[in-house]
This record gives structure tokens, C-alpha cells and sequence, in this order.
């Protein structure tokens, strides 16, 4: 072992009158390991909320999202030339639009309207692996003793308290054109099932209908997008920008990073400024890193004079106290690494802390690390700590030995 590591270990644990000096770098380790613990948690926590936003955003809509300026009059074929397109794993069209649904009882509820082709949309959404009740297959299901079939969101089927096989009133701004003119009748449907996507804004807001049906209610002639997923999510924007140089200046899509940005980027910059935040702790840790070590420099400056008149040069003398801060430092950032991890796993586990989904778009708060995450912060965090280290460690090596025996 090196004279420097022994001695630097013999004043950190061999202390027998410095009582005071040996709490202090007991608490230095104390905030380092809980400054180190608490940017751990924090970054788990934004790296957790942001990956189970993106999954139940990504779980619910598309990856790309194509229209074509001269519409979409044959959209089997639109979905088969975009099938082929590198990274595209799945297409369906979709048509969008607002209606007002009622009940026999009086509830009503504003909803987003959803046409979909039943055999596409399970390709591009997990619509099939969400439903709570009934089938998918009854949206093409058609006879004229029975309306028309919609999915509803589980909350939105609580809100308006119906079940599977109820029948509901739907009224959309588009009306219905008949002989008479354009009828703005109410249309009755019959709930074929509901769904829980795990995202509250499909849930509590979205109702699913057959692409045919979407068209006599909204009144379209035909699909105005088609959605697709991609192979890998980080591919969509250059799978997006491929779309217009594949297949002419006619298309143009849109992908989920750019649809999401202004959310993406306020959890972004969340993360950042409460990682700054809470990395504040460890530096106040490092100021008592610093007292700790220019207390024990003045304590042992007989021993430093008597290390240097033994031939111990300034830089080993450096060294020495450089070592016991970075001990310290180490400690706490091992410490505090360890913990952090054991929580942020406790607490995914257990999904200990509950929010409101109407809120925050999720029932808990999820906690996930990434080992980027926990490399930098250990990091970091040691640097700091020998940055600490440096002005007490270069006042020892400074210290002259006849000045320090003379007045030790």
C-alpha cells in the first residue's frame, strides 16, 4: 500500500482526539450519499414519467401520421405503397371528428370521434390488447335490426353509465345530408365494447366506429390520414421525411417527436433544472469536505513537518489529504448511488406515490434509470468532491516545517 493511502486511512478512521473533525467527515459523507440519493430519485422519477408518457402516447396514436393533398380515394393502396417503405412495420387510415353523445337517462359527453378499418388499427395501436368488454369484429358487424357499433373509453362508458349492448345518441356538427337538406337528427348506436388504453385523454374522450360509419356521421367521402408505426420509435422522423422524397411532393407526414415536442421539451427541461436543483446538496457536501480537511491540516501540521524533514515531498503530502477526501467522497457517492437505486426500485415496484390521471395522464409515478443517468451522476459527484479537495490539500503541501514545529 502506498505510505500516502496508509495515512490518509489512519486519519480518517485512527482519530482518538479529533472527535470533532471525524463528525464532520461523517457528515460530509452523510450529504454527499444523500445528495447523490436524491438526484438519483429525481432522475429516475422525469426519466420514468417521460418514458410511460411516451409509451401510453405511442400505445395509443401513431408513430407517423400521412395525408395526401389530393386525398385519400384509395387507401388500400395508399397503406400498401407505405408499407414498403423501410422501418414501417404497420398503416391503417383513420378519419377524426367531435360528437355529442346522450343516454336514454340524460348523461351526455363530448367526445372525439375515431373511424378506423377494424383489420388495420389493431397493426398500428394497441386498441385490440386494450379492450375491457366485447369485441372488436362487432364495429364491422351490421344489420338493420341493430344500430351501428362503437367502442367507448372506459371512462367515458362510466360517465355516461352504460354498458355493452346499450344504446346511445350521437350527434355531430356535420349533420347528415338527406333529400330534405342537411338533417342534424341524432344517430343511434348500439355500444359494442370499451377500452382501457392506460392515457386518460383516450380514455376519458375517445370513441372508435367502422371507417364506413365514420363517414356517413362525419359526412367524408373517404379516410383524411393514415397512421403507421415504425420498427423503431427514434426512426419516425427520417421515416417521416422519406414519406415526401419517396413518394413525391403530393404527401406529408407528421411523426410523434414533432406532434409532442412542446411536452417532450417542458419534461426535459424539468429534469434538468430539478437535476440542477437537487445537485446543489452535493456541493454544499463538497464545502463540507473542504472544512473537515482544513481543519485536519491544522491539527496535524506537526505531522506534516515531521513527513516533510523524513523526506516526504510536497506533492506526497498533497496526496495524502487529496486521498482522504476523495475516501470520503467516494463513501458517500457509493453510498448514496446504492440507496438511490434501492428506492427508485421500491417505489416502481410497489408504485408507492399515486397521482391523478386527469392530470398528469398516468395513475402513478413510474421510476425508471437508465445507467447513463447513474454513470454521470457518480461521476460527477466524485469530481466534485476532489475538487474539494484541492485548496486544503495544496495548503498542506505548502506548509514549511519549521514554521510548523516552531508553532505546533
Amino acid at each position: 500500500m502506498p505510505f500516502e493511502l496508509h495515512i490518509a486511512l489512519r486519519y480518517l478512521l485512527a482519530r482518538r482526539r479529533q472527535a470533532f473533525i471525524s463528525v464532520i467527515s461523517l457528515v460530509s459523507i452523510v450529504g454527499v450519499a444523500v445528495g447523490v440519493m436524491a438526484l438519483v430519485v429525481a432522475l429516475a422519477l422525469m426519466t420514468g414519467l417521460q418514458g410511460e408518457l411516451r409509451d401510453r402516447i405511442l400505445g395509443a396514436t401513431a408513430h407517423v401520421f400521412v395525408f395526401k393533398r389530393s386525398g385519400l380515394s384509395d387507401y388500400k393502396a395508399e397503406v400498401a405503397k407505405l408499407r414498403a417503405i423501410p422501418h414501417v412495420k404497420g398503416a391503417a387510415p383513420a378519419i377524426f371528428g367531435k360528437a355529442l353523445v346522450s343516454t336514454v337517462a340524460g348523461n351526455e359527453a363530448f367526445i372525439s370521434l375515431k373511424g378506423i378499418d377494424v383489420a388495420l388499427e389493431p397493426t398500428v395501436t394497441e386498441i385490440a390488447k386494450a379492450i375491457t368488454a366485447g369485441k372488436l369484429a362487432d364495429l364491422d358487424s351490421h344489420s338493420e335490426d341493430t344500430p351501428d357499433g362503437i367502442f367507448l373509453g372506459k371512462d367515458v362508458a362510466a360517465q355516461l353509465a352504460v354498458n355493452v349492448g346499450d344504446i346511445i345518441k350521437m350527434q355531430t356538427p356535420q349533420g347528415t345530408l338527406s333529400p330534405m337538406g342537411m338533417m342534424f337528427a341524432p344517430h343511434r348506436l348500439r355500444v359494442a365494447g370499451t377500452f382501457y388504453l392506460g392515457f386518460y385523454e383516450y380514455d376519458s374522450s375517445y370513441g372508435f366506429v367502422s371507417l364506413p360509419v365514420a363517414e356517413r356521421l362525419l359526412n367524408r367521402s373517404q379516410p383524411e390520414v393514415i397512421e403507421m408505426i415504425v420498427d423503431d420509435i427514434m426512426q419516425a422522423p427520417g421515416v417521416a421525411a422519406a414519406i415526401t422524397t419517396t413518394l413525391g411532393p403530393d404527401y406529408f407526414a407528421q411523426d410523434w417527436t414533432t406532434m409532442n415536442q412542446s411536452l417532450f421539451s417542458a419534461l426535459w427541461l424539468e429534469k434538468m433544472a430539478i437535476s440542477i436543483t437537487i445537485g446543489l446538496i452535493v456541493m454544499v457536501a463538497a464545502l463540507n469536505i473542504v472544512a473537515s480537511l482544513v481543519l485536519l491540516v491544522m491539527e496535524k501540521s506537526a505531522d506534516i513537518a515531521i513527513l516533510k524533514t523524513m523526506g516526504a515531498s510536497g506533492r506526497s503530502v498533497m496526496f495524502v489529504f487529496m486521498l482522504q477526501g476523495l475516501i470520503i467522497g467516494l463513501l458517500g457517492t457509493l453510498a448514496g448511488a446504492v440507496s438511490g437505486v434501492g428506492l427508485s426500485w421500491v417505489l416502481d415496484r410497489y408504485r408507492l406515490i399515486r397521482v391523478p390521471g386527469d392530470v398528469y395522464q398516468v395513475s402513478y409515478v413510474p421510476f425508471t434509470l437508465l445507467p447513463l443517468d447513474i454513470t454521470v451522476v457518480v461521476v460527477l459527484a466524485v469530481l466534485i468532491c476532489f475538487i474539494a479537495t484541492i485548496y486544503p490539500s495544496r495548503q498542506a503541501a505548502r506548509l514549511k516545517p519549521v514554521d510548523a514545529l516552531r508553532y505546533g
